[in-house]
């Protein structure tokens, strides 16, 4: 049974949604971020980078055991051990890898600068309220979008007719728009495919994984350890 270190953030999301669409048994193992859990010693030997989430495969490459982190590896790596939702052509694979990527150096680190200053840093104490920091940040998302939107005008999915890892890697942020402060009025196609995941029983049972867990106040993250130096 795959071990998910796992805290229900978009991140830990896709992992949780591509083992449930992939049908494989994990076990939960959580790394409370408000804590500051991801930088235990423990965990560092699983993710140097310290953050979430990682997974130890206890059937890895060769039948030894394997921990990888850094979420779009994982999705690749469980892909390939499946054989599933990374395509079936080496054309297939490119078009899910370079989407893969665009969310990992784009949508991610964007939408999550846009959490952080929209929501995070100014409920900080003392008050973090910056309008350059909030004004760059959710237009550079609202421009991605603008991306994915045009993307979906002519396809079900990011890499075509099929759900792929470039999917699960993007929804989890994407669903969060409204905290981003985007305007989906003229975004119709986003729209409809974030419908259209939502909508897969996998996803929806990825996405409810310890939901609970989340905070209602999103600045009880913000003033515990979550960016605490170090």
């Amino acid at each position: 049974m795959i071990q998910l270190h796992y805290w229900p953030t978009p991140n830990g999301w896709k992992v949780s949604i591509a083992l449930e669409e992939m049908g494989l048994p994990y076990e939960v193992r959580l790394v409370d971020i408000r804590k500051g859990d991801q930088k235990t010693a423990e965990f560092l030997r699983l993710s140097p980078n310290g953050r979430m989430p990682a997974i130890v495969d206890p059937d890895g490459p060769d039948g030894d055991p394997i921990s990888v982190f850094e979420s779009g590896a994982i999705l690749q790596y469980l892909a390939r051990k499946t054989g599933r939702f990374c395509g079936k052509t080496e054309r297939e694979r490119i078009e899910i890898d370079q989407w893969l990527m665009w969310q990992m150096g784009g949508v991610g680190p964007m939408a999550g600068q846009a959490h952080h200053f929209l929501k995070y840093a100014p409920a900080m104490d003392p008050p973090q309220d910056l309008p350059y920091a909030k004004e760059r940040y959710r237009t550079e998302v609202g421009r991605l979008y603008g991306v994915l939107d045009q993307r979906l005008a002519d396809r079900p999915y990011i890499a075509g007719d099929s759900f792929s890892i470039a999917d699960m890697a993007i929804w989890p942020w994407a669903s969060l728009w409204e905290g981003q402060q985007q305007d989906l009025s003229d975004k119709p196609h986003m729209r409809a495919w974030l419908d259209r995941v939502a909508a897969r029983p996998g996803v929806r049972a990825g996405r409810a994984l310890h939901a609970d867990l989340r905070p209602a106040d999103p600045g009880s993250t913000a003033r515990s350890g979550l960016f605490a130096k170090g």
